[in-house]
């Protein structure tokens, strides 16, 4: 965690789309209406706040970002209310108010924070010419700013999208977008595209598995000329494609789905305000995961403050998903891991009395990948393969003292006489054993081979022999 990708002091975002107000009647029901079967709220409370793009300055704001809105909105009540809304945390807006458009508001009925009911009032833009204008606001911001985000709820604010990407190239401005629709032709040449799984399955029909995802994720990142395009996956996580590089693959950070409302506007605005502190794509998808992950356990369109944000980033840095896992658990770790090119390597042993060799081999080992599991017999396991005074150290006990030296990743155990079962289970990308071995009479040695791994022995350091311990001590 990189406390100063959070410092946002001079930063300056623009951010452009269709902005919406959000109105919630809260109240309480205890009867039904004898004019239909339907429940009657009284209300008792009348809040708003800032929806589609709007949620998105509205989230920059929060975090400390200088931003700038530009949308449409009418000369209406509801365009007061969504304005006062965010000048009071400091957005600068610069609407272009219509004529013939009202404010596009969405009243959502709220009881016992569940949400009953929900009434938009919205007129179809695409009749209005607007593009001109919104352009013209653009062109007039765009060169003070560090980034401009694209917020598209196929509304029509970006009915005229293509020039105003072309406009921040020229200023070289990176531009994200939350895109919408089935033609993403409009989006051609932006740094970033960030589409919902479903959205991204509209234009490149339905993905069986992982890997025709990275396929046509790559071909569609290619195909448009994008930097980058990440796909965000609701429960299985988001997947980045950058360009010359592999993809990048996260697991959800979400932990209670309470409402996903305005989920995606946090994981553009975290995104582009990250990006532009540390010009870095992974980094920024990392912290946009994790400010997703606490939004959508709120109600409504809810924020995240950068206070906050630094708080779940260092939590995250204390509790990671290493250490000790039940092969299951591991499965899903090795699964990231390899998503995210990076090479596997599995040992195993009974490693009863740990020594300086266990350690210089462990060091070996890890140096044939990047990540290093080692797997345990159980105590069970070690009586059947040593005899009934073995293991000298419990099975917990052995593995805690492997947790703990820095070149093991991931501790595991397994139960039968031989890791057989559980290298089929896991795949690793190297399988390494120690000592007097030929490849050929490893054990696991032909599923990894024929799964495209490799297979190591490396020679332990002589005068360390865990027996010679046990002998010397009379045990």
């Amino acid at each position: 965690m990189n406390s100063s990708y959070l410092n946002f002091k001079e930063k300056h975002i623009l951010v452009v789309g269709d902005v919406m107000l959000d109105r919630y009647w809260h109240g309480g029901t205890s009867r039904i209406s004898p004019e239909a079967p339907v429940q009657v709220v009284k209300v008792s409370g009348v809040e708003d706040r800032a929806g589609g793009a709007a949620n998105v300055a509205l989230g920059l704001a929060k975090l400390g970002v200088k931003v700038t809105l530009i949308g449409i909105v009418g000369k209406d009540e509801n365009a007061n209310a969504l304005k006062s809304c965010l000048i009071n945390e400091n957005v600068q807006c610069r609407f272009y108010h219509s004529d013939a458009l009202p404010t596009i508001t969405k009243l959502r009925v709220i009881s016992r924070h569940q949400q009953l009911i929900r009434v938009d009032f919205e007129e179809d833009f695409a009749s209005f010419d607007h593009r001109s204008e919104i352009e013209s606001l653009v062109n007039e911001t765009i060169a003070d700013c560090d980034a401009v985000i694209f917020s598209d709820y196929a509304k029509g604010t970006l009915s005229g999208i293509q020039p105003l990407i072309q406009l921040a190239n020229q200023h070289s401005v990176p531009s994200f977008v939350d895109p919408k629709g089935k033609d993403f032709s409009i989006y051609q040449g932006a740094t970033l595209v960030k589409p919902n799984l479903s959205e991204f399955e509209t234009i490149v029909g339905h993905c069986e598995d992982t890997k025709a995802l990275i396929s046509r994720g790559e071909s569609l990142r290619k195909q448009f000329d994008w930097k980058a395009l990440l796909v965000t996956r609701g429960e299985d996580g988001l997947m980045l494609f950058e360009d010359s590089k592999p993809p990048f693959s996260l697991a959800t950070a979400a932990r209670e789905v309470f409402d996903v409302t305005g989920a995606g506007d946090t994981v553009i605005a975290v995104l582009a305000s990250i990006f532009v502190t540390s010009k870095r794509l992974t980094d920024a998808v990392e912290y946009a995961n994790q400010a997703a992950g606490y939004v959508i356990g709120k109600l409504g369109t809810a924020t995240i403050s950068s206070e906050q944000l630094e708080a779940i980033m260092f939590a995250r840095s204390r509790t990671t998903n290493f250490g000790v896992l039940s092969a299951s658990e591991l499965l899903e770790q090795i699964k990231l891991a390899q998503l995210n090119d990076e090479k596997v390597v599995f040992t195993n042993g009974c490693f009863d009395i740990l020594h300086p060799g266990h350690v210089t081999y462990m060091k070996q080992a890890k140096a044939l990948g990047d990540r290093l599991i080692v797997a345990v017999n159980t105590d069970a396991s070690v009586k059947r393969l040593k005899g009934e005074k073995r293991p000298i150290n419990n099975l917990e006990h052995r593995m805690a003292v492997l947790e703990g030296i820095g070149a093991i990743d991931w501790v595991t155990w397994f139960d039968e006489d031989t890791p057989k079962a559980i290298i089929e289970a896991l795949s690793p990308d190297v399988l390494v054993k120690g000592g007097d071995y030929s490849i050929d009479t490893i054990v696991g040695a032909e599923h990894v081979l024929s799964s495209g791994g490799e297979v190591k022995v490396l020679t332990f350091v002589d005068g360390y022999s865990t027996t010679k311990i046990i002998e010397k001590a009379n045990l």
